[in-house]
């Protein structure tokens, strides 16, 4: 099984600081490891920030509308979005701090306006928005620049979806397609987790994956089981912070969790075939039975099959091999509960 490849997004969990998306990458970037076997597992592949062009966001009267909640970092929706974006200048900043960390940049880009960063620097994936999948304008703006994508179909059918990788395809095929619901938190009636298996089905010559929005791990782990080869996952460096997606994002622990369970969960699918591992070869000896004797047999004594019973170590004949002592002499004295071997009996 090929590794995952997790995106952690910071999206607006850095609150308009450059410190605190560091500290973030910082939590991705950490080694984790699984204590019981001793192994050291690879940590989240990338960090996802989203680029804004407020000018291109929302109509005015949404800009100036009152933002009353606690969430909110300014008095309008306007100004508390403002006061989110981090300008050119400070994405190129933490594209270099990742890139010290050995992982990749995803940029979701939110309109034309936001192609201005690639002047500074070029991210590993464009990603498009749940919402922007039906912005035709915007996704030819981001194919033409032969940067690979990720889309999420959080808000389209598959009619909309192919309009965009038609769209897409006329610059090039470097596409990868995620499963999403745009419901945050996400209703476990609402995941529909075989949305994966109708993408991989439809659309084999390319990346698919989930982008999670649910409570916990488990969706994103049942993902990898499927299949999805891309997983990305709200994340922060304290659940308890100011900001509308912190409580819903993974905080130190969970991103410890999902990336041991994803990458425990690729380790664990194996090869499509029985499998008997080297320990249960072992086990296999101590605990399966073999072929053994239900009373003391003496030597010359033809051996029967009501004179045997199945006891465990497994290191003997199976009751399948039973025929190679039936109806043979014993070469020699054989005590009750003892294994049997073919060198026993006559030949």
């Amino acid at each position: 099984m090929k590794p995952t490849y997790i995106i952690g997004e910071i999206g607006q969990n850095h609150n308009g600081s450059v410190d605190i998306a560091k500290l973030i990458v910082d939590l991705v970037s950490r080694p984790v490891h699984e204590q019981m076997f001793g192994l050291k597992l690879q940590p989240m592949d990338a960090i996802k920030l989203q680029k804004r062009d407020l000018k291109q966001e929302l109509t005015r009267s949404e800009m100036e509308k009152v933002y009353d909640s606690p969430n909110s970092f300014g008095k309008t929706y306007g100004q508390h979005r403002e006061y989110l974006e981090l300008d050119d200048e400070e994405h190129y900043e933490i594209y270099k701090y990742v890139k010290e960390k050995n992982l990749d940049l995803v940029e979701t880009l939110c309109a034309p306006g936001t192609l201005s960063i690639l002047k500074l620097f070029t991210p590993d994936h464009i990603k498009v928005a749940s919402r922007d999948l039906t912005n035709l304008p915007l996704l030819s703006a981001l194919a033409e620049t032969k940067i690979p994508i990720i889309m999420s179909t959080g808000m389209s059918d598959k009619a909309e979806l192919e309009t965009a990788i038609e769209i897409v395809s006329k610059y090039h095929t470097n596409i990868s397609i995620l499963h999403c619901v745009s419901e945050y938190p996400t209703h476990p009636y609402n995941i529909n987790l075989n949305s994966i298996s109708f993408l991989m089905e439809h659309y084999p010559q390319y990346r698919i994956g989930y982008s999670d929005h649910t409570i916990g791990i488990s969706a994103a782990i049942c993902a990898v089981a499927l299949g999805a080869e891309i997983i990305e996952k709200h994340v922060t460096i304290d659940r308890r912070m100011k900001g509308t997606d912190q409580a819903g994002s993974l905080g130190p622990d969970g991103v410890n969790r999902l990336i041991r369970d994803i990458r425990l969960t690729e380790l664990a699918m194996g090869e499509n075939d029985l499998f008997i591992s080297d320990g249960a070869t072992s086990a296999k000896h101590k605990l399966e039975r073999s072929v053994a004797s239900k009373k003391n047999i003496t030597e010359g004594e033809i051996i029967r099959e009501e004179d045997l019973v199945l006891l465990s170590p497994g290191t003997g004949l199976k009751w399948s091999e039973r025929y190679q002592i039936v109806g043979k002499r014993a070469n020699g004295n054989i005590q009750e509960s003892e294994l049997i071997f073919p060198a026993m009996v006559a030949s």
